[in-house]
């Protein structure tokens, strides 16, 4: 198929691969753009150890060998995977983000959409985040759009809080009344701080582990109530939202525990990711209802007991209301390439900080 429908509700694959740099995920949506008609299969391509390597070599780059090197290997990883999805409609491909500085240099995802176009034979839409810099915004987090239509599929009355815990913590505060995601009052949107990418490095580093299992080394641990008021001391939270971060914004973070024992050291970072979505709740227009956590915090049970002991409300993973926390995000680009296609806004000022509510990405045909 070498054009898309511009009505009615049509089949796309969404791809992403976020900076904690686990793997791919594919995940099929139908929709029309707007609302949610239903969820199709999915799948997830994990990086192996030399993959991780050669993406996070990249990591904090503009150009040069290791950021082409990046591109080549996110590349690969999607051909293999989306090779599996070419009876839908379109595609998403969000690539993978090295670095990310809105108001300095912009932003970068690596990875051709032009290229997986050619040789998926698939239209794929990409470079979703370029237009709303250039407009003025952050650029991030992009899901919030998502997040509306999913609140709304749900059947939520009230508002209620998306948690999105990967290698960067974002939250999506949706007023689910209101009908349309750009009109003011339906959003907010924001980043809350390091989530898992802190943890994941410490652990790599010394134990030479991907990730903190079921919180289980955080869990023999005590946290560093000196580092972690440190850590709150940073400028970035009482900032007011919109905001977004780097995945390295907060790399100071791992030095604050460099000095402590191994589960010190996770319990405090795990800590300092739920101080930093406490701190972020102070910022939603009124209390959410309840807290979805999605991404792979949510599969960090000490991680998910410290944001029930430090929040007003009530906190669950995403999965009690019916959706896929592993997949939302891959959802959300296949919505959002929907959205792209058909000239429809995918972020506004309450989700991005951009002057106006704009539709980014390109489309590329095969």
């Amino acid at each position: 198929m070498n054009s898309i429908a511009k009505t009615g509700v049509v089949t796309a694959a969404g791809a992403m691969s976020g900076t904690s740099l686990d793997g791919v995920d594919v995940a099929v949506l139908r929709t029309d753009g707007r609302q949610i008609a239903g969820f199709g299969r999915s799948a997830y391509r994990s990086y192996d150890a030399e993959e991780r390597a050669a993406i996070a070599a990249g990591f904090g780059k503009w150009s040069g060998t290791e950021v082409d090197t990046a591109a080549q290997v996110v590349e690969h990883a999607h051909l293999a995977v989306l090779s599996e999805f070419t009876d839908v409609d379109l595609i998403g491909f969000h690539g993978q983000t090295l670095s990310h500085a809105p108001r300095a240099q912009g932003t970068l995802q690596v990875g051709d959409g032009a290229m997986l176009a050619r040789e998926l034979g698939v239209p794929v839409v990409w470079d979703f985040r370029s237009a709303d810099v250039q407009m003025g915004g952050e650029g991030a987090p992009l899901a919030p759009f998502f997040h509306h239509a999913c609140a709304q599929f749900i059947g939520a009355q009230e508002p209620v809080a998306f948690l999105n815990l990967g290698g960067v913590g974002n939250l999506t505060w949706v007023d689910p009344q209101v009908a349309e995601p750009q009109i003011e009052g339906a959003l907010l949107a924001f980043d809350t701080g390091p989530a898992n990418a802190p943890l994941n490095d410490l652990m790599q580093t010394r134990l030479g582990q991907p990730y903190d299992r079921d919180g289980a080394v955080a869990r023999r641990g005590t946290v560093e109530t000196g580092a972690l008021e440190l850590f709150l001391a940073e400028p970035y939270f009482a900032k007011m939202p919109p905001k977004s971060l780097d995945r390295n914004d907060f790399a100071e973070m791992v030095a604050l525990v460099e000095e402590l024992p191994d589960a010190d050291a996770a319990a405090t970072l795990t800590a300092m990711c739920a101080a930093g979505v406490a701190e972020a709740m102070q910022h939603c227009p009124r209390p959410p209802s309840r807290v979805l956590v999605t991404g792979g915090g949510r599969q960090n049970p000490v991680l998910m007991e410290m944001l029930r002991v430090s929040l007003d409300c009530e906190v669950a993973a995403i999965e009690e209301v019916g959706l896929d926390g592993d997949m939302l995000e891959a959802q959300a680009f296949a919505y959002l390439a929907v959205r792209v296609a058909r000239g429809l806004p995918t972020s506004c000022a309450g989700t991005t900080g951009v002057r106006a509510a704009v539709g980014g990405g390109i489309v590329s045909l095969p």
